[in-house]
């Protein structure tokens, strides 16, 4: 089921809607020392999307991970942060994938769907934005009692888009897609990313990064009505 289009200030381009007023410290749970799902991670929903995808922790040779499913479906955990950046930030994961979707496209609303993706939100800052960026946030707080992160970073386990490639999300601008992984020659194999999250902003936007306030796994089909399972290692931020 594809997104509709009025969820596009709320949560397309996977915006995530952080409840105002509730930020996390700065360290990531590891996967691998989590007793529950709700041990530092939170469930990240869309309204009007009610197939979500499973999320649960299994062991990977001998490393407790998570292992997410999905099928014509679309969810995630988030993970609450309040972190200043600095001059450099490395995020570092490992994931692995069953397979890519045959419809995922990067550049279409159609095919904004990935096996797996990882969400770097930032504070929105309004002294940079438009005022109608401004009236928009301000009429999602008003009815979803919610507000908005600002710019974001997918890095995207990608079908067509080339390795190390950046797009904008069809769906919002303030969202940019960095392909990390494409394609299914790696499919069924752990890969290890490490990203300069500084750096990436920076090319991606043209400017120092604000605080990050969250980071979030996505598995996601809801647009293609595909399948897939992935799985996560920990995330890691190191300086």
């Amino acid at each position: 089921m594809s997104r509709p289009l009025s969820l596009t200030a709320l949560a397309l381009g996977i915006l995530i809607a952080l409840p105002a007023g509730v930020w996390a410290d700065t360290r990531i749970t590891p996967f691998s020392t989590m007793a529950d799902l709700d041990d530092g991670w939170e469930p990240l929903e869309f309204p009007k999307i009610d197939r979500h995808t499973n999320y649960r922790l299994v062991e990977e040779d001998g490393t407790q991970v998570i292992e997410a499913s999905t099928d014509n479906s679309a969810s995630g955990l988030i993970a609450r942060l309040d972190l200043e950046p600095g001059e450099s930030l490395m995020l570092t994961w490992r994931w692995k994938v069953s397979n890519v979707f045959d419809q995922g496209d990067a550049r279409k609303k159609s095919g904004d769907d990935y096996p797996a993706r990882i969400y770097v939100a930032f504070e929105f800052e309004p002294q940079k934005a438009s005022w109608f960026e401004r009236a928009k946030r301000k009429t999602v707080a008003t009815v979803f009692g919610e507000e908005l992160p600002g710019n974001a970073i997918n890095y995207i386990w990608a079908n067509r888009l080339p390795r190390g490639e950046t797009v904008a999300n069809p769906y919002s601008e303030e969202t940019m897609m960095i392909a990390v992984t494409s394609g299914n020659e790696q499919a069924g194999e752990w890969v290890t990313v490490k990203r300069d999250l500084v750096a990436d902003y920076r090319a991606a936007f043209g400017e120092d990064p604000p605080p990050i306030r969250g980071v979030a796994i996505m598995s996601d089909s809801d647009n293609t009505g595909e399948s897939a399972t992935a799985w996560y290692g920990d995330l890691e931020l190191g300086r």
